[in-house]
C-alpha cells in the first residue's frame, strides 16, 4: 500500500476515534484500548493488533485487548522479543521480516512483519501498540507516525479519566 493510501486510512481512523471519544463517556482504560484496537484492526494489512501494558514491578508486558489469532504471549519479559526489546531500548520497532529477527517471539506461524509503537506518558512507558502482518515489509515510517499519534490519544483519554490512572 502506498503512503498516500496509508495516510488516508489513518486520517479516517483518527477522525473516527476522535468522534467516538467526544461522544462517549469511557468507563475505564480497557474500554479505551478496545475502541482503539477495534478501529485499527480494520486496516487491511493488520493481521494481529493488540495493546500490551508494562508492569514495572514484574518488568514484563501484559497483554490487554487484542484482535487476531490467539497467542501464548500474554506476558513478555522486558528485553525479550521485539516487544520486550522495544521497552528495554525505549524505542519503537519496525521489523520488515520477522524470520530474519534473532530475538523474535513467534505469535503466529503466518506473521511476516511487525511494528511496535510505545505508549508513553512523558518519560514513562505505559505500554505499546503491537501489530503483526502476514505480509513482508508492509510497515514503514507512515505507520509509525500515525500510530504515535494514536498512542498519544490513548494517554489523553486515559488521563482524562478520574485522576489519570497512569499517573
Amino acid at each position: 500500500m502506498d503512503p498516500i493510501e496509508k495516510k488516508a486510512i489513518y486520517t479516517k481512523i483518527i477522525k473516527n476515534l476522535s468522534q467516538t471519544f467526544e461522544s462517549n463517556e469511557n468507563t475505564g482504560p480497557s474500554e479505551i484500548y478496545k475502541v482503539i484496537i477495534t478501529e485499527l484492526a480494520t486496516i487491511p494489512y493488520y493481521d494481529w493488533t493488540g495493546i500490551y501494558l508494562l508492569d514495572y514491578i514484574e518488568q514484563e508486558l501484559n497483554l490487554d485487548y487484542y484482535i487476531g489469532l490467539e497467542t501464548d504471549h500474554v506476558k513478555i519479559p522486558v528485553g525479550k522479543g521485539v516487544c520486550g526489546s522495544a521497552v528495554a531500548e525505549r524505542t519503537d520497532k519496525i521489523v520488515q521480516d520477522v524470520r530474519e529477527e534473532a530475538n523474535y517471539l513467534a505469535c503466529s506461524v503466518g506473521t511476516r512483519s511487525e511494528i511496535v509503537v510505545l505508549i508513553e506518558d512523558g518519560d514513562k512507558i505505559i505500554g505499546q501498540i503491537d501489530i503483526d502482518s502476514n505480509q513482508v515489509g508492509v510497515f514503514d515510517e507512515v505507520d509509525q507516525e500515525y500510530l504515535r499519534i494514536i498512542s498519544q490519544m490513548i494517554i489523553e483519554q486515559v488521563n482524562s479519566l478520574d485522576g489519570g490512572l497512569h499517573r
